[in-house]
């Protein structure tokens, strides 16, 4: 059965909000949020920054490996949109990368090398608080629609909020702890994705489902369950018996899936 985006819209809200528990797993409700956004906003790539306790950008979500490699090189030259959008408050919306070579040279030539047309940024802000970015690449160049920005900025909002309520519902430093575990599971989890990658002869992208379904499944934090992977006292079949499918799938949309008008 085909459901509508509006429909669409609407569960992935509802499980965006279920995802905010007592256990709040912020690596996992990021890349969650990355994945609405790919579906949803018909990029092909997301990934997302959060300010450390020093006030400074880290990578903490990333929908794929290209995209970590070119957020990591935005972080490291200080330029491209997610920089843009972190020193000014404001989204950066529908860039041509052909087209910003001097607004960004390095950054520039690079995403070209990856093979990327479009790019957008949207702020994580609640009122006057900036503590991160959100960033959208495309193959393709693209127009987004105001409805889509809007939408976006939706998404950015619910992890800000998110983010935020969670410190409040604690002491004030909550935020930066969580932040610092967030910076600590996600070299983790990547280092655990590459051990799962060559046991299985999967993608790195498709061993993080299991990971993830497992952690889920087993009510167990994904840093907890990367650590038994790298530690080997995790195997990847122990890992694919025990995972929820459900959980696995995290609805994700295969990046060359487009949406249809109709709905």
């Amino acid at each position: 059965m085909v459901i509508s985006r509006e429909a669409r819209i609407s569960e992935l809200f509802v499980t965006l909000a279920d995802t905010l528990i007592d256990d709040f797993d912020v690596v996992d409700f990021l890349h969650l949020l990355a994945e609405a956004c790919i579906e949803l906003l018909d990029v092909d790539t997301a990934g997302l920054m959060l300010a450390n306790a020093q006030g400074g950008l880290r990578l903490v979500a990333s929908s794929s490996v290209k995209m970590m490699d070119l957020e990591v090189f935005e972080l490291q030259t200080d330029e491209g949109p997610c920089m843009d959008t972190y020193k000014t408050g404001r989204a950066v919306i529908n860039v041509n990368i052909a087209e910003a070579e001097d607004r960004w040279p390095s950054f520039t030539a690079a995403a070209l090398a990856a093979d990327l047309r479009s790019t957008h940024a949207l702020p994580l802000r609640l009122r006057g608080q900036l503590i991160g970015a959100m960033n959208l690449f495309s193959h393709a160049e693209q127009h987004l629609t105001e409805s889509d920005i809007s939408l976006g900025q939706a998404l950015a909002d619910v992890a800000t909020i998110s983010l935020l309520q969670q410190r409040a519902l604690n002491e004030q430093s909550l935020l930066a702890q969580q932040l610092q575990t967030a910076l600590d599971t996600r070299i983790l989890v990547e280092q655990a994705k590459g051990v799962l990658a060559e046991r299985s002869g999967l993608s790195p992208n498709e061993t993080f489902g299991y990971l993830r379904g497992y952690a889920r499944t087993n009510r167990q934090a994904l840093s907890v369950v990367a650590v038994a992977v790298i530690e080997g006292s995790l195997s990847f079949d122990q890992l694919r018996t025990n995972s929820s499918a459900d959980a696995m799938s995290s609805r994700a949309v295969p990046a060359g899936r487009r949406r249809s008008s109709g709905g």
